[in-house]
This record gives C-alpha cells, sequence and structure tokens, in this order.
C-alpha cells in the first residue's frame, strides 16, 4: 500500500504515463518504466497519466492481472509521485518489472522506481506535457534536474 501525499511539491517534473501503466506504477506492481534512453534524473517525479490508453496487449493483460478496469482510470491528470533511482539498458531479467515481454527489450532502457506515492486528491497540471519531461506547475526547462 502506498502513502497519499497531501501537499505536493509544485516544483517536482512530471512524467507522462500511459494508463494503465501509470496505475501499475503508483500501486508498486511496475517498478521499471521503459524508455529509448537513460535519464540522469534522480529523486521524486510527478506521475502524469497521459490522455491515451496503452492499447498493446502486454498493457492489457497487466491491468487484466492487477484486477484493473482500464475505462475507469483517471487521465490527464497527475495520480501521484514516484522516485527514479536507477537508470541502465533494459535486458530480459526487466521483463516481470517492466511489464513487458522480453522480446521487446532490445534497445530500451529501464528506469528503475521507488517509492511510489498515490496523491490525496489527483491534480490538474497547469502546463501540460511538452517533451518527455515537463513541469506540470512552473514554466521551466526540462531535462536538466539532478539530485
Amino acid at each position: 500500500m502506498t502513502k497519499a501525499i497531501k501537499h505536493p511539491d509544485k516544483s517536482l517534473p512530471g512524467l507522462g504515463i500511459r494508463q494503465p501503466w501509470a496505475e501499475l506504477i503508483i500501486r508498486g506492481i511496475k517498478t521499471i518504466e521503459l524508455r529509448s534512453s537513460q535519464t540522469h534524473i534522480r529523486g521524486p517525479i510527478y506521475v502524469y497519466a497521459s490522455k491515451k490508453i496503452a492499447k498493446t496487449p502486454h498493457a492489457e493483460a497487466a491491468a487484466e492481472q492487477a484486477g484493473i478496469k482500464v475505462e475507469e482510470l483517471p487521465t490527464g491528470v497527475l495520480i501521484g509521485t514516484v522516485e527514479i533511482v536507477d537508470s541502465f539498458p533494459a535486458s530480459a531479467k526487466h521483463s516481470t518489472a517492466s511489464g513487458v515481454p522480453a522480446t521487446l527489450l532490445k534497445g530500451k532502457y529501464g528506469w528503475e522506481l521507488a517509492n511510489p506515492r498515490r496523491m490525496k486528491a489527483i491534480l490538474t497540471p497547469d502546463y501540460l506535457p511538452y517533451g518527455v519531461w515537463f513541469y506540470p506547475f512552473v514554466r521551466k526547462q526540462t531535462g536538466t534536474r539532478k539530485k
């Protein structure tokens, strides 16, 4: 079970993630986010549930396995935070934690996630995503935050 966030830090960057992956991250089931490049960002980030739903067979299977009704999940909002603790080339051993078949991991990078926290109430960002990283409440340049 994740701890609820009462007073969000509005200076954190956000990462757009399609449902049901965003929900699986907040539940602590998906602990590796897959991307096409590594990240040097470490520490807490917002999980932004993108407006589009992931419709791949493995996303649908992961939702079903977790008992998630995708059509009931929030989209276009911030649903919580998670910490990025590492980034590395993905391999077959990361299949379960990422929710993606090992055959699809070649050339991908895993971003290890920890300490998911659900928002007490979902938040609508003031600024929408405009790249991989965005700042939901502050207009800033992206991709430069380090811990």
